[in-house]
């Protein structure tokens, strides 16, 4: 028999994807009307594919980064191979790609703890706190690049303000977390509770304040501090030369406003791909520093198309992997 828990994950599912899509579709309606398709067609089909190429590789060199990024996390506790952290790590932004409420970081926690002897648990926390850190700085840039930009999208201040509530209280709890751990667990050791699911609850919450902790080390904060900082020049200057390969001219800081308005986008409902949030993006940003509605639209469709492509060649021999070590079942049942 079904438990109301097991019962009411399908009704959450069918509601996220009800919300996302109506989302879309709303975006997608203000983000296209008035386009003229074919000039849209015109400045795609003359693009300069070598600097297409170029953007790719910088995206590609973003991703890397990133596993090294995490790599950090992991490797406070188990001594991972790089080429395993990137496949999961591809996995994931595969699963996030194409699978809705962010499935991904199932993926990429499943790829880990199945090739390894961490728990899914502690891969999933680090996971978590590494997207959380995300966030974070993503307040911050948001925050810099809107006090010296103009015009700057309404939406964008709205939405800012209210992600950094979101991420002062994530910090907060990232730097206070792991010193309740005497606290919760002498909370749970008073509640009646079968000693079984005591015991596991237990160590589940000795699983999470120890992927939490993984940043209570100075030098490994500042590693991934540092990181952090080059993922964002990484990914502004792939979105300055993709543009120019379709014969757009991009500054630093245009691309790195609509880098935080893809990030704060992202945190609202959508579906897989975020279809309809990046096309309303890049109008409203480009647009105003004299980008037409076109020219915006036939940029952000080719970089989703080829950011499609490399995450498909790069993330694929991470679900190899995936399947190789029988964690389809166990990604099914992380998900129920």
């Amino acid at each position: 028999m079904k438990t109301g828990a097991a019962i009411g994950q399908p009704r959450r599912r069918t509601w996220r994807w009800i919300l996302g899509t109506a989302l879309a579709g709303i975006l997608l309606y203000f983000s296209l009307r008035g386009v003229e398709w074919r000039r849209v067609w015109q400045i795609i089909a003359g693009a300069r594919w070598g600097f297409l190429a170029a953007g790719c590789a910088i995206t590609c060199c973003s991703f890397f980064t990133r596993s090294l990024r995490w790599r950090i996390l992991l490797n406070a506790e188990e001594s991972l191979g790089v080429a395993t952290v990137f496949r999961a790590t591809m996995a994931g932004y595969l699963g996030n790609a194409f699978l809705p409420a962010r499935a991904g970081e199932l993926v990429r926690t499943v790829v880990i703890s199945s090739g390894s002897s961490l728990t899914k648990t502690y891969v999933l926390t680090t996971a978590l706190c590494e997207r959380l850190m995300d966030a974070i700085t993503l307040v911050l840039w948001s925050s810099l690049i809107l006090l010296g930009v103009s015009p700057k999208p309404r939406w964008m201040e709205d939405v800012s303000r209210t992600t950094a509530v979101v991420a002062a209280a994530g910090a907060l709890a990232i730097a206070l977390l792991p010193h309740t751990g005497g606290l919760i667990q002498h909370l749970l050791q008073r509640f009646p509770l079968p000693a079984a699911l005591r015991a596991r609850l237990l160590a589940l919450v000795d699983q999470v304040l120890l992927g939490v902790r993984a940043f209570h080390h100075v030098r490994r904060f500042l590693s991934f501090a540092a990181l952090t900082g080059a993922i964002w020049i990484l990914d502004a200057f792939a979105i300055m030369v993709g543009a120019y390969g379709l014969g757009l001219h991009i500054s630093f800081t245009v691309a790195m406003l609509l880098l935080t308005g893809m990030g704060l986008g992202s945190a609202l409902p959508s579906t897989p791909g975020y279809v309809g949030i990046y096309q309303f993006v890049a109008v409203t940003v480009l647009v105003p520093f004299g980008i037409g509605r076109d020219a915006a639209l036939a940029y952000i469709l080719t970089a989703q198309a080829l950011s499609y492509v490399v995450i498909l060649i790069l993330g694929v021999p991470g679900l190899y992997t995936l399947r190789r070590t029988a964690g389809l079942p166990a990604l099914r049942k992380m998900e129920d």
